[in-house]
């Protein structure tokens, strides 16, 4: 590939994640979870397994607190999430996972399962598992969120 058509790695790292959401998404629909948007799964993908606070799923979408409490409330009409007492602070919330959700997680997790199954025939096992210690990596400088 020249320079002419050599993509902004910024880009080309966004590529695989957009095709990778793209089919994750399409997977939820044709398995009849067809009731939300994709903003709302971009919201409820960053609820942690033991629940998350709102103000931490705002930060991590990267929107206001208000726009993901109303996400939130959307997605807790639809059956996905439920709003909790927090255990460790007796004032907050915390978002968790419902049963609709967790099916959700299934879906989502067998679809990205395929894709990466189909990334290292395609790249070979050796250059998936490069790519994916360099992303670790990278993301130890670049995921505030990392855990």
């Amino acid at each position: 590939m020249d320079d002419e058509q050599r993509v902004d790695l910024g880009v080309a790292l966004f590529i695989p994640y957009r095709y990778t959401e793209d089919r994750i998404f399409r997977a939820l629909q044709g398995a009849g979870f067809d009731d939300w948007t994709l903003a709302q799964c971009r919201v409820f993908q960053r609820v942690a397994p033991d629940g998350s606070r709102l103000q931490d799923l705002a930060d991590q979408a990267q929107m206001t607190k208000q726009s993901a409490s109303v996400m939130v409330d959307q997605l807790e009409r639809l059956g996905y999430v439920r709003r909790v007492p927090d255990p460790t602070d007796g004032r907050a919330r915390r978002i968790v996972i419902e049963e609709r959700g967790r099916q959700a997680v299934e879906v989502a997790g067998a679809t990205s399962d395929e894709i990466l199954t189909e990334w290292k025939a395609y790249l070979g096992t050796r250059n998936f598992t490069l790519l994916q210690q360099i992303l670790e990596q990278l993301r130890e400088i670049t995921d505030p969120y990392a855990r």
